[in-house]
């Protein structure tokens, strides 16, 4: 009787909120959206009502004030999977993984992916079964300076799939810097010479996630890159260009100094190379991958930019510059949709502000950016973190459902996400 009693407020909040949802969320009138309801700090709202998610799609200030008072357990019970003892089927099964080609035009045309990873562990797990199929591959590089229990939890996850390896080599990463540029470069030499044969390699972080799914990925490339690289960006810009022509330090978010600059001055780039500034992040056939690997220009570009500030910005841009490189693009520009990000500066031009925070000048997505979101022609979209986990809930399950919809093959009912709802008091696969 007293466990009933202490749990009865709860329960209490919790169907109050539901009401306010069912009543509200639907077609709410601006006198309703404007006014703040009287809620507690935080409600435990186990899985979000579709309800709620296709109101923050929609935009319906309703639903942000409710998404304020939520937290979301849903990180914590997948952890619990990894953390379980028991055998990869069960794993792979309770963490909905899928695991069989969704079309023969899928299975016929398998991608790459390297991922860049040191917390989160429960947005990793998101991310990697949003875009994870059995026909792709996948090379996960675990910061070296991330906890034990996450590298033990992450080498679980990843030793019950043939197509997900952790990079042989690791380096503690810094924000912007040569190690991040070199993660990259060991998985790529792991990739080329792994057993299993790819079209394009695709490079993310652990605070992006797909807004397009496998297909569409797949029709975006053929469409308009066949054969092509894809890597946004322009000639070196003059307000930049002393990150080339000076040495730099290379530091971690916490600011520690990793390598100390050698000089002030650098020389001047090898090959005589036009320097190009552009984005981290790309889309890259396999034969360019192939010669960043092996060509000399590629390599003297490679030891030139170890104390250049941001190589990574600089590093891919140029090499897709060179008229004789695989897939290169020497007169391309900013075009190519790889990442949606709203960046401060360029707040009321190309986009409305952001409805989270700002962080290093890009913004850290909140609810009520899910709109935005959804609407950009872009593959993937950045940056996401745990402050708001509705943002990557609500995401994630739009994800699942449209890469169903989309299917040609037969569905297992464990690749559905439930659907709780607290309107109804049941759950439905």
């Amino acid at each position: 009787m007293s466990q009933l009693r202490a749990t009865k407020p709860g329960l209490l909040v919790c169907v109050a909120i539901c009401i306010f949802v069912l009543l509200y969320l639907r077609n709410p009138t601006p006198e309703e959206t404007e006014e703040e309801p009287p809620y507690p700090a935080v409600v435990e709202c186990g899985f979000y009502p579709d309800e709620l998610c296709s109101a923050l799609f929609e935009g319906k200030g309703a639903a942000l004030q409710i998404a304020r008072f939520c937290k979301n357990p849903h990180g914590s019970q997948i952890l619990a999977h990894l953390r379980t003892p028991g055998n990869c089927s069960r794993i792979s099964r309770e963490l909905r993984f899928i695991t069989r080609p969704l079309s023969a035009e899928e299975g016929n045309f398998s991608l790459a992916y390297i991922i860049t990873i040191h917390k989160e562990l429960a947005m990793f797990v998101q991310l990697l079964r949003a875009i994870y199929v059995p026909q792709n591959v996948y090379c996960i590089h675990v910061d070296e300076k991330a906890p034990k229990k996450y590298k033990t939890v992450v080498q679980t996850l990843v030793d019950c799939f043939e197509n997900i390896f952790i990079s042989s080599k690791r380096a503690r990463v810094a924000y912007t810097g040569f190690t991040k540029l070199q993660a990259d470069i060991h998985c790529m030499k792991d990739l080329v010479h792994s057993k299993f044969q790819w079209n394009y390699v695709i490079n993310l972080c652990g605070q992006d996630f797909p807004i397009k799914t496998n297909k569409e990925i797949i029709h975006y490339i053929r469409s308009k890159w066949n054969d092509k690289n894809i890597t946004p960006g322009v000639m070196q810009p003059p307000n930049t260009k002393s990150k080339t022509s000076e040495s730099h330090p290379e530091s971690t978010p916490e600011g520690n100094i990793c390598i100390s600059p050698n000089k002030r001055f650098k020389d001047k780039p090898p090959h005589n190379l036009t320097i190009y500034f552009g984005s981290a992040y790309y889309v890259l056939t396999r034969k360019f991958v192939e010669f960043v690997l092996t060509d000399t220009r590629a390599k003297d570009m490679l030891r030139w930019s170890k104390d250049i500030q941001s190589p990574e910005r600089h590093y891919w841009v140029t090499l897709n510059r060179l008229r004789d490189a695989p897939g290169a693009t020497p007169d391309a520009g900013w075009e190519g949709n790889v990442r949606a990000v709203k960046w401060r500066h360029e707040e009321g031009s190309v986009h409305d502000g952001c409805k989270g925070r700002y962080d290093h000048e890009s913004c850290v997505y909140g609810p009520g950016d899910l709109p935005w979101i959804i609407r950009s022609p872009s593959l993937f979209a950045n940056t996401f973190d745990s402050t708001d986990p509705l943002v990557v809930t609500c995401l994630e399950r739009r994800h699942r459902l449209r890469a169903l919809r989309q299917a040609e093959a037969p569905v297992e009912p464990h690749w559905r996400f439930p659907r709780d709802s607290h309107f109804n008091g049941r759950r439905s696969r």
